[in-house]
């Protein structure tokens, strides 16, 4: 007989229990919730872009000790996310409604993110007044198939064991756009790659940079290796401006393809860009966000 109970999340001894929750439910289509990797690498990048200062709003339930659903917010802190273990759709009312009342609204309402397949919550969401404004779907590339793209002249990939941080920082200071509106690096984000090579389950060391003859970081592709689900998170990639459409990201992709397969993984994420498409990546994940009228 179930027994359920809920309480807060508390960031310093929950997450390492959410994180196993999440591996445990994982499903390649995200129709329990997100992968553990997406959970960790938001609240282990507080320092830059996560405010985990409403994280006590996060909410756990619980069967005699293990966990059944969880309920968080990311960034913005007003997307609300679902994690939910097959055979407990019955708290998926409960979960929305608590959401409803209790996570932060800040300057606008919440929306709930939802995947498809979330269907128990999708409908208790459609009770409490919300519904469907938007959808978008992130590609896969599923190992079955062959990632092979050529690393162009003039390029080559760094040696994990030489890796600069300050350079990774910089390439994707530089590689998302923030020159443009918040000026040069001036080691802005340090903390947030120390964060991140200190989190419990990074795998830094397999991410792949390439750099260009004068040894400047060119591009960036994260990873995070999650072998209980044989699932390689990819994240982020960037390209700095200066090196863009020469085929960098592509080979980048192809070199954690090669190094993913032999680990054992079967698939990589994406995202919803025409790049993954083209390179053959595949529809895999679709997210649904819910507001109120």
């Amino acid at each position: 007989m179930k027994q359920i109970t809920t309480r807060p999340f508390s960031v310093l001894a929950d997450c390492g229990n959410v994180y196993r929750f999440l591996l445990d439910i994982y499903e390649r289509d995200w129709r329990n919730g997100v992968p553990a990797p997406f959970f960790e690498y938001a609240y282990s990048s507080f320092a830059s872009w996560m405010d985990i200062t409403w994280s006590y709003k996060n909410r756990i339930w619980e069967d005699q000790g293990k966990i059944a659903a969880f309920c968080f917010y990311e960034n913005p802190v007003t997307d609300i996310y679902f994690s939910l273990r097959p055979g407990y759709e019955e708290l998926a009312d409960e979960m929305v409604a608590y959401a409803d009342a209790n996570m932060p609204h800040r300057e606008k309402a919440i929306q709930l993110i939802l995947f498809e397949g979330q269907e128990a919550l999708k409908k208790a969401a459609g009770r409490l007044g919300y519904s469907q404004k938007w959808e978008r779907t992130d590609m896969q590339f599923d190992f079955n198939d062959t990632l092979d793209h050529p690393l162009p002249e003039g390029f080559h990939f760094v040696n994990p064991q030489a890796f600069d941080l300050d350079k990774i920082e910089k390439c994707c200071w530089k590689g998302f756009d923030h020159e443009q509106e918040e000026g040069p690096w001036n080691r802005q984000d340090e903390q947030n790659s120390h964060l991140l090579k200190v989190a419990p389950h990074a795998t830094p060391n397999l991410a792949v940079v390439i750099a260009d003859e004068k040894d400047e970081y060119a591009c960036y592709a994260g990873m995070w290796w999650t072998p209980e689900n044989k699932l390689a998170y990819m994240e982020p990639l960037c390209t700095i401006p200066e090196y863009r459409h020469r085929g960098l990201a592509s080979a980048a992709l192809s070199e954690l393809y090669r190094k993913m397969k032999a680990s054992g993984a079967t698939h990589m994420t994406g995202g919803d860009n025409e790049f993954y498409r083209k390179i053959g990546y595949k529809p895999a994940v679709t997210w649904t966000g819910w507001q109120k009228d």
